[in-house]
């Protein structure tokens, strides 16, 4: 193969490649099909995906990726959390390489394109260089991480986060599906056990492809999302302590009701959010009451609170002064609060962002930096490496479900930025 490199004696070979580099386009047909041809594989009757993680659909479908991978001269290997590597060498395979990917496990009424995208476009970067006989100067692996939905065992993004040193491997390997089994089970009997450590390697980028899974691109109608970091997000549980007694006898006035101190608190937090403008996000995701009768005033009710920012300053402060309200506008009930889970906001690499962004300009494709109100193993990544996302959009912003759908003229266009973000981030 022609290799991009620097020698300097070999200048005119290197002119010559840039110039062909330049004019690549990735193989639209061929992406839209290896799409379309592992959406078989956990087809729902309402045209998702259901293929979850460590399950044998989750292994019928790296399989068919991996015979993909083959016939272009990629070769696998597992970790020992079920990560997926498949190694491209370079002109000079002693360099750090650059990774690509994302995950091909999906959520139980999940779409085609959730995380399957950046894998199948990343297979089809590396094809297309193939085709135009094109070796990069430094090797390329694609990743597919292990668990990233978290639909089947918890902690989601579990094989990044352990790769990366933020999870516990042994502590993963106990969580427990619905029916009993063991990741590690899982791991065993869907054939994904891999014998090279989980641990992170040096790379010198680090790309994730995907779909937005929210309605901003389209709203603004623009191509390419040049994603810039995360929204940090913590998770909090909750519970208001009043006391339970019957429902008629019993004045509201005289009541300790927490279903009352809740409503009256929420309105605060909501206005509270307000104040921090629209990067600021609070959802409530899950109300529980005990007893739970329809003639009885519960004892204590239990809800979570979902607080998101991009900043994580401002994150910090505003999470501070949500508790301090659920503590304060509760009386005379008492408060408990669990924090559950918190991710740290995240800012990518200038370089890898930059190169993004000029990939897009030089394809002609909109573009508009945007922040990812959702986790991705690039969060994880970046805490080890040089990373960054492009982002297309999605119908309404419509993910997690069999309804998710993007264009293809808009998975061709961010397939497109992908290679090109590959190749200069390569030289």
């Amino acid at each position: 193969m022609n290799a991009l490199h620097s020698d300097p004696s070999q200048t005119d070979a290197l002119h010559t490649n840039v110039r062909q580099s330049d004019e690549l386009r990735i193989n639209a047909s061929r992406l839209l099909q290896f799409i379309s041809d592992m959406a078989q594989i956990g087809a729902t009757v309402n045209g998702g995906c259901n293929r979850q993680a460590l399950t044998d659909l989750d292994r019928q479908g790296r399989e068919l990726f991996l015979n993909w991978c083959d016939a272009i001269g990629g070769k696998p290997r597992l970790d020992s959390m079920g990560n997926l590597f498949v190694r491209f060498a370079g002109a000079n395979d002693t360099l750090e390489p650059i990774l690509m990917g994302s995950h091909l496990d999906t959520q139980p009424t999940g779409g085609k394109y959730d995380g399957v995208y950046g894998v199948l476009a990343a297979l089809e970067v590396m094809t297309t260089l193939a085709d135009s006989n094109i070796t990069l100067p430094r090797p390329v692996e694609i990743a597919v991480w292990c668990n990233e939905e978290g639909a089947r065992f918890s902690p989601a993004m579990s094989g990044s986060g352990v790769f990366a040193g933020k999870l516990n491997q042994s502590e993963v390997y106990r969580s427990l599906d619905d029916d009993g089994v063991s990741y590690l089970d899982a791991l065993t009997t869907s054939s994904q056990l891999g014998i090279e450590p989980c641990k992170a390697f040096p790379f010198k980028a680090a790309l994730e492809l995907h779909i937005e899974q929210g309605p901003i691109l389209e709203a603004e109608q623009q191509t390419i999302g040049v994603v810039s970091g995360v929204q940090g997000m913590n998770w909090y549980q909750v519970t208001l302590y009043g006391e339970s007694v019957h429902a008629g006898p019993t004045p509201m006035s005289m009541r300790k009701d927490p279903v009352q101190g809740m409503a009256k608190v929420l309105g605060k937090l909501f206005s509270k959010t307000a104040e921090y403008g629209e990067a600021a996000r609070l959802t409530v995701g899950k109300i529980s009451t005990h007893p739970s009768s329809p003639n009885t005033v519960p004892q204590r009710v239990t809800f979570t609170l979902d607080v998101r920012h991009p900043s994580q300053a401002k994150l910090d402060q505003l999470s501070q002064e949500i508790l301090a309200l659920c503590q304060s506008h509760a009386e005379p009930l008492s408060t408990d609060i669990e924090v559950l889970w918190q991710s740290p906001a995240v800012e990518f690499d200038a370089t890898c962002v930059g190169a993004i962004a000029r990939a897009a300009q030089a394809l002609e494709l909109s573009s508009m930096p945007i922040v990812s109100g959702a986790g991705h193993d690039s969060v994880y990544l970046s805490s080890v490496g040089p990373t960054a996302m492009i982002f297309v959009p999605c119908k309404d912003g419509i993910s997690h479900n069999e309804k998710e759908h993007t264009e293809p003229e808009q998975l061709v266009a961010g397939a497109n930025v992908l290679l090109h973000s590959l190749i200069q981030l390569s030289e």
